[in-house]
């Protein structure tokens, strides 16, 4: 079998690690990121630095996005020098981004319009397992599309789920992260609860972690919530897109997330105190330090 060339477009906290492990896997990759300097790196590796989308997808097999919103995809895929009108026939698209449904079933319909296919792959995991290669991928559309690019999905997974039909893997990944989120924000408020209780900290957390509320995420996310070590495995400002994200498809349904619109809220002040661009564990501390935020 032809080994496939393969475009990546964004390298950031999660592209990095795909882009790494595609290349010890001996796919051919063009990478694109729009800060060129965090794409250059690969070089070494031997990637291909391409400066605009078009450019990355010369020749490639198939396509991968690993962007941060909506928006960033778009640019990527059909803005000025788009990925999406450079794409070869018979390219298979393959959207990682954790985009709405809604942009990524337009995004399906302008690819097939140009005859070429689009799945929609979001990934649980975080920066840890992207470099690792340990992702789970979330496939969304159809098998016979999946079969043609496992391999190169199997060279940074543990697992790939086909779910359904083009946006099931977003919808899965958008209720993923919506629980996580869910999850992060009670315990910040049971962190600072805590702290602020006279309890040990230490004897109570244990109880927490061994009990019912025990989860791999509560213990993962308390130990940096104690450390104080805010370094990113999954963006706070990210986090927040995700739950609005999940808010507006649940609400397609007939569901209303108001526990997504709390937790979202909390982000929303996290991000404004100046934690954004931090660890989504760094939540915290908009309740440890309500007067005295110290991004």
């Amino acid at each position: 079998m032809e080994t496939l060339s393969i475009a990546l477009l964004g390298t950031g906290t999660m592209g990095g690690g795909m882009a790494a492990n595609l290349l010890k896997a001996g796919f051919p990759l063009t990478v694109y990121n729009r800060t060129r300097a965090k794409a250059e790196p690969f070089a070494a590796q031997g990637a291909r630095i391409a400066d605009t989308p078009a450019a990355a997808v010369k020749g490639a097999h198939l396509i991968l996005s690993m962007l941060s919103d909506d928006a960033a995809s778009r640019a990527a895929w059909t803005g000025t020098h788009g990925a999406l009108a450079a794409a070869e026939p018979g390219a298979i698209l393959v959207e990682c981004s954790t985009a709405s449904p809604a942009w990524v079933a337009e995004l399906a319909a302008l690819a097939k319009a140009r005859g070429l296919e689009l799945l929609d792959a979001p990934v649980t995991g975080s920066r840890v397992q992207a470099e690792g290669g340990q992702l789970t991928f979330l496939v969304g559309g159809s098998e016979q599309a999946l079969d043609q690019v496992r391999a190169p999905l199997e060279a940074m997974s543990k697992e790939i789920i086909h779910l359904g039909p083009v946006s099931s893997g977003v919808k899965m990944k958008l209720l993923n992260n919506f629980l996580c989120g869910v999850q992060v924000a009670s315990l910040a408020e049971g962190m600072a609860w805590l702290e602020h209780s006279g309890l040990d900290r230490d004897k109570a957390l244990q109880v927490l972690k061994s009990g019912a509320p025990g989860s791999p995420l509560i213990a993962g996310i308390s130990a940096r919530m104690v450390s104080e070590d805010y370094t990113v495995n999954f963006l706070l400002r990210l986090l927040s897109k995700d739950l609005a994200y999940a808010h507006a498809a649940a609400s397609q349904s007939g569901v209303d997330l108001t526990t997504a619109a709390n937790a979202q809220q909390l982000f929303d002040r996290a991000a404004a105190a100046g934690y954004g661009e931090k660890d989504m564990s760094a939540v915290v501390e908009v309740l440890r330090h309500p007067a005295h935020p110290k991004p």
